[in-house]
């Protein structure tokens, strides 16, 4: 057999491309996440030429703290949903956190733990996230080894917290005190360079995800859960271990975002995060988490956030009633899941 001539190899390599997306339909590019943010830098530019008040300093600091626990919560909640679950108790669980920490630390106050440099605030923030833990390792337990529905588990748990936060406080604030109450302050809402530290709490934990996701076996599993459960249990993905694990991980961070804003707020109301569940599942989905699972990550997550929070900040500015949001949110969750099933089948066909 004689060998190819160099213009036949040469035709041949022509084909080499056949079949390759445009870059604008590759990678990063072709997600939803790329057209959320593309949608938020044209928002921004539009509310800046609507309100000269949008570009302040003070204003865009409101934003960045505001957005800041909503999206370390949505970064929780993406792991949950990128397995096909669900967490509707998020909201009930910042709140129930907030108040144990400043319950604890009103009790430790005046004790001999006040000799002990920051030991009370640590016990404090301990208590706070390990009720966040029980909460998670409830849902999980729930879910995963007794079969019950994610989205019944969560509903069923959101009212059991919150019945508990009003129970325990009836209905009254809770202030953090105690020796350490002004570092508690300064770690929960100060500022590192001008920068609010809650959004660099933000950042840090969505990088943290991000190399979870994306460079480890966990993350591996977490996206193969949300595939197909059958097929990744076959492969010897420890499914009911990975589903408590997500639930763990999404309490955790709605336990830390809602201590956070007992720094911002002075207090812990029991009311605390009231309605934030459906605000960051949306953040989530619009941010290019699909509820069937397997698809999501933290940069979608921060831009879902960020892009509601400034929708909102927008609204206020424009003096348009605050109700109206709740309306506006529903309906970006229906637009986003409407968008990325278009887009879906674009890239299908």
């Amino acid at each position: 057999m004689s060998e190819l001539s160099p213009a036949t190899s040469s035709d041949t390599s022509d084909f080499s491309n056949v079949g390759r997306a445009r870059w604008w339909r590759r990678g990063f590019f072709a997600s939803q996440t790329a057209y959320v943010a593309a949608a938020l830098i044209v928002i921004m530019i539009v509310m800046s030429f609507l309100s000269s008040a949008f570009l302040s300093p003070g204003n865009l600091a409101n934003v960045a703290k505001n957005f800041s626990f909503v999206g370390i919560v949505t970064l929780g909640v993406t792991l949950v949903i990128v397995t096909g679950g669900i967490d509707l108790s998020v909201g009930s669980t910042m709140a129930l956190s907030a108040i144990t920490c400043a319950i604890v630390m009103q009790a430790l106050s005046g004790t001999a733990l006040d000799n002990i440099p920051l030991a009370g605030m640590l016990v404090s923030l301990g208590a706070g996230l390990g009720v966040a833990l029980l909460i998670g390792l409830a849902n999980g337990l729930l879910i995963a080894r007794v079969g019950l529905s994610p989205f019944v588990t969560t509903l069923g748990m959101l009212s059991i917290v919150r019945g508990l936060a009003y129970a325990v406080t009836e209905g009254r604030g809770q202030a953090p005190t105690g020796p350490d109450v002004n570092l508690f302050y300064d770690i929960t809402d100060g500022n590192i360079a001008g920068v609010p530290v809650a959004i660099i709490y933000l950042l840090v934990l969505a990088a943290i995800i991000g190399v979870v996701l994306h460079h480890t076996a966990f993350g591996r599993h977490i996206f193969a859960l949300g595939g197909n459960e059958k097929a990744a249990a076959l492969t010897g993905v420890a499914v009911e271990r990975v589903k408590i694990a997500v639930y763990v991980l999404s309490a955790l961070s709605a336990g830390f975002a809602g201590i956070l804003m007992v720094g911002w707020l002075g207090s812990a109301p029991a009311n605390l995060a009231t309605g934030y569940e459906l605000t960051i599942i949306a953040a989530a989905v619009i941010g290019g988490a699909n509820l069937s699972g397997g698809i999501g990550g933290p940069a979608g997550a921060v831009i879902g956030a960020l892009l509601i929070e400034v929708i909102r900040n927008g609204l206020v500015l424009a003096g348009i009633n605050a109700y109206w949001q709740i309306v506006l949110v529903g309906g970006i969750i229906i637009l986003a899941v409407l968008v990325d099933r278009l887009r879906t089948l674009r890239m299908t066909s």
